[in-house]
This record gives C-alpha cells, structure tokens and sequence, in this order.
C-alpha cells in the first residue's frame, strides 16, 4: 500500500519541462485553424516587417489534459490552444501579427526562433507564452 502511495505521489507531481520544435507544432493536426485569420506569429528575434503600431504585451497560458498521451502530443495541443488565444488577442485589439513570442513557463523566460517549453505532468501539459501583438507594416 506504501509502495502504492509513493508511485502516485510521484506520477502526480511530474512536471517534466520539454523544449519541443515551433515546426512541428505549428503543422500538427489542428494548426490549419491559425491560418484562417492571416495573423503572423513571429518567436524569439525572427526578424519581421516594421511594427506600424503596438497593442501591448500579453501572456497566454493554456494546459490540456495528458492523461494516457504522449507528452509531445499533449503539449502540441497545449501550444495551440495557446497560439488560437494569441490569434483571437490579436483580431480583438487590431493587430495583424505576434512577435517576440518567447515561453514563459512557470515565469521562465525562454527565447527561441525554434523551440517552445512545455511542461508535462502525467495528467496536465501546459505552454504559456509572452508576445507583443502589433499592426506590421505592408
């Protein structure tokens, strides 16, 4: 029973940080929805057109259930559910793109052109994100 107890403990408290490819997340299942409004999602310091006007810097922070999957699946969804926030941010305040997009997992700072951090927890997986919603130049 003791034996029982310390396995679950330690299942429920996992919280493996993974750096996981924007790529291969951007093109998971489910991503065709970040395409159908245009907005532009520039991470790290990818360069982009001039910044015509800002709208502030937001924080989006999603989590998805991981329960019987695997961690890469759970945080490509995590990461989604986070970016189609930023994207609705974007729409509502006028903007056109997201840049400087960078992990914040946890309030660690993380800046990236190529990777993203999640957290996987054995029934969680989270992604929160930092990024500038702005209007770019044509």
């Amino acid at each position: 029973m003791t034996l029982c107890l310390l396995f679950a403990a330690q299942a429920m408290a996992r919280d493996t940080r993974l750096m996981l490819p924007i790529s291969e997340a951007m093109n998971s299942r489910g991503s065709e929805q970040l395409n159908e409004n245009k907005i532009q999602f520039y991470f790290g310091e990818q360069p982009h057109p001039p910044i015509s006007e800002s709208f502030g810097t937001f924080t989006s922070n999603k989590k998805t259930n991981a329960f019987a999957k695997k961690d890469k699946t759970a945080c490509e969804w995590a990461f989604l559910s986070a970016m189609l926030s930023f994207q609705k941010r974007t729409l509502r305040e006028g903007g056109n793109a997201v840049v400087n997009i960078h992990s914040y997992y946890k309030k660690e700072d993380v800046s990236s052109e190529h990777e993203y951090m999640c957290g996987a927890g054995a029934f969680v997986a989270g992604v929160t994100f930092r990024g500038e919603v702005v209007k770019l130049s044509k």
